[in-house]
């Protein structure tokens, strides 16, 4: 590893509400560390709990949820209980590609649980791409490649060999910090490495 940066992997599915939270809270590591963001996107219920658990969970997550939203100011509207987070997944390959990587999750999330809305259509996510300047058929295109969707099955098979057991997973080296509540120490981490931006 660079001594002067570090590479900082971000496990992230869409869907989850805690992907959200993190989406409101994490910026700060790359605005304020030297780290460089390896982006591995999910799809599906990689990196979730089972729908069966979920179903279980559902009521504890969403009180647990509300009280992480309330203290960040922030509007909660989940989406509907069917929505895939393939399509949104495949789609920030491009966005990142395309340099607006950041945008493209925050304005994801933003439809998603503060609107409420399904970003497994389609035409939702063309309207975060016309939002944040991405080409509306390039979108479209990469969302629904094969190729690119595989891609996100790939990562969680890599985070499960690096030990991930679900999301938000930051990896640096081989330190693992798993959930949104948890970036406060990747930032200690960080800071205990030197990579305070100055």
């Amino acid at each position: 590893m660079n001594p002067d940066s570090a590479d900082l992997f971000l496990y992230f599915n869409f869907r989850s509400p805690y992907c959200y939270l993190a989406s409101k809270t994490m910026w700060r590591i790359f605005d304020d560390y030297h780290v460089n963001l390896v982006w591995r996107p999910l799809g599906g219920w990689n990196g979730r709990s089972p729908p069966d658990l979920a179903a279980k969970k559902l009521p504890i997550a969403r009180q647990d949820m509300a009280r992480f939203a309330r203290r960040l100011g922030i509007p909660v509207n989940p989406p509907p209980k069917s929505t895939d987070p393939t399509l949104a997944g495949a789609g920030s390959l491009l966005a990142e590609e395309k340099g607006l990587l950041r945008p493209y999750i925050v304005e994801v999330m933003r439809k998603e649980w503060a609107e409420g809305r399904d970003i497994g259509l389609l035409d939702v996510l063309l309207d975060v791409g016309s939002a944040i300047g991405l080409d509306r058929d390039e979108l479209a295109a990469a969302a629904e490649d094969p190729a690119r969707q595989a891609v996100l099955t790939d990562n969680w098979n890599e985070a499960e060999a690096k030990g991930a057991i679900g999301v938000p997973t930051f990896i640096c080296e081989d330190e693992i910090f798993w959930g949104q509540d948890r970036i406060d120490f990747v930032m200690e981490y960080l800071q205990e490495r030197r990579l305070s931006r100055l």
